[in-house]
């Protein structure tokens, strides 16, 4: 099933930005903007992802609204 047709594991509604590519869970691993804002604000971002949309859209909400100081890794297909 391709990412276009893909609901958000989250919400089951969202369309997916981002994959997990190292998921604690493997039930979710892809994540639409609303739902990933989320996980960064709670301060459980994803480490290692891989963008969906082509547009580096996790990337910036990383840039905004991420206070730790980790080092978070972008996976190239």
């Amino acid at each position: 099933m391709g990412a276009h047709r893909r609901k958000c594991d989250w919400c089951d509604s969202g369309t997916p930005i981002v994959r997990d590519m190292e998921p604690i869970n493997p039930d979710y691993q892809y994540w639409c903007e609303e739902c990933a804002r989320a996980l960064i604000i709670k301060g459980d971002p994803i480490e290692t992802y891989r963008e969906l949309e082509g547009e580096p859209i996790y990337g910036r909400l990383l840039e905004e609204h991420c206070t730790l100081k980790r080092f978070y890794s972008f996976v190239t297909a």
